[in-house]
């Protein structure tokens, strides 16, 4: 997989080589082949509230933002009959996690790991907006998190 890690706010401390390795398990584990690329790019606070206003007009920072370039659905991998599959790009804001893992009390790593799924997730079409929905996506990110030795919350 191309997996591109950008850290344009200020996450010196973070692994980014293990960010890369989670996204390639969580391509992996939907079947998406090798030659199949995505961008995470982590960003500050304020970046991350200028992303969300200006997408989905909301208020703040959040944790994860996807934007999906291929038109993906879930569980069905396409065809690759041409150039590789461009996912699409994973906005991630590493303080933002950190804060909301200690408000949540989980491990900081743990939340990563969690946001980093989500957000690679939703590039492939899956959703939360209903339950049955938000119970397929929940199970996909808890087993693939239980395979790192870790824990949904």
């Amino acid at each position: 997989m191309t997996v591109l890690v950008e850290d344009e706010g200020d996450s010196s401390d973070l692994d980014l080589e293990q960010v890369r390795q989670w996204v390639t398990e969580v391509l992996a584990a939907e079947g998406y082949p090798a030659t199949a690329e995505l961008s995470v790019i982590l960003v500050s606070e304020e970046g991350m509230a200028d992303l969300h206003t200006h997408a989905l007009g909301k208020e703040g920072p959040t944790d994860v933002l996807s934007f999906p370039i291929e038109n993906l659905r879930p569980g069905h991998v396409p065809e690759e009959t041409g150039p590789p599959i461009v996912i699409g790009d994973v906005f991630l804001a590493p303080a933002y996690i950190r804060r909301q893992a200690e408000q949540l009390e989980v491990g900081e790593k743990d939340e990563l790991a969690l946001m980093v799924t989500h957000g690679v997730l939703h590039c492939l079409g899956y959703d939360h907006a209903d339950e049955a929905d938000a119970a397929v996506m929940e199970e996909k990110e808890r087993n693939l998190l239980a395979g790192w030795g870790m824990t949904r919350r």
